[in-house]
Order: structure tokens, then C-alpha cells, then sequence
């Protein structure tokens, strides 16, 4: 995983609801950024008593996840309601470490998307994209 982008152009604290090893309920702070730089990518920090974990994943991967089931591998995300008869998201992160399984209000991630967009229309993504400082970034 490449480093998260050091001044995200949006960024945004959301609610993570899980159960923790014992079955019990918690809640956690992730950071959500996004970079016009790499508008492709969202980046999360999960601040956890551990420290803070980073994932990225793609834009369109979390917008998929908002109305229909989509990931494959690390991150899969799918709609569902919590007990509370709110919209969530189910974020299921996979890693050699483990696996959390997180939801997040359906609202709060629109929210953040609807930033991003702001950002970086969708569909302009690929004018933001610097190829052949890519290309050197790799080679260097």
C-alpha cells in the first residue's frame, strides 16, 4: 500500500460501528480523505487504541457499496439496515493480521462522497492523472 496523501483535499471523521473479540458493540473514529491528486483512490485511518491503521480504497468501490454489494478480496462493502432501522454500509476489510467488519451510516459516507465529487467530477478523474510523473515515481 502506497502512503496516504499528507493534505487530503477532503476529509471527513465518520462512525465505525463493529463488535469487538468478545461480541460486544464499539465505535470508532475512521478519517476518510481524498486527494485530488489521486482521484481515483479514498483513503481510511482507523484511529484505534492499537494506533491507526490505513486502507485505500477505490472511489467507485465505496459508491458501489452505498446501493449494492461490490468489492472482491480486501475491502468488500454491501448496503444494510442496523438495528436502529438506519441505511449502513457493511465494510468487511480482510488482511494477513485479520478481519473487521464495520458499518457505517449510508448518509455520512454519501456525504463524503458528494465532497469528492466536488473535488473531482466523476468520469474527469483521468485529467488529474500525471502519467509520467507516475511513471517515474515507479522507476524511482
Amino acid at each position: 500500500m502506497t502512503a496516504q496523501p499528507v493534505s487530503p483535499t477532503v476529509s471527513q471523521d465518520i462512525a465505525l460501528h463493529c463488535l469487538d473479540e468478545l461480541g460486544r458493540p464499539m465505535s470508532f473514529i475512521a478519517s476518510f480523505g481524498y486527494d485530488a491528486g489521486d482521484p481515483y483512490a479514498v483513503w481510511l485511518t482507523f484511529h484505534v487504541p492499537a494506533g491507526e491503521i490505513e486502507w485505500a480504497m477505490a472511489r467507485t468501490l465505496l459508491l458501489r457499496g452505498l446501493t449494492q454489494p461490490a468489492g472482491e478480496g480486501d475491502i468488500r462493502l454491501a448496503p444494510a439496515v442496523d438495528e436502529d432501522g438506519h441505511a449502513v454500509v457493511r465494510m468487511d476489510f480482510h488482511s494477513p493480521e485479520g478481519r473487521l467488519v464495520t458499518e457505517a451510516r449510508t448518509a455520512d459516507l454519501f456525504a463524503f462522497l458528494s465532497s469528492t465529487w466536488r473535488a473531482v467530477p466523476p468520469g474527469s478523474e483521468a485529467s488529474r492523472v500525471d502519467v509520467d510523473d507516475l511513471v517515474e515515481r515507479l522507476r524511482g
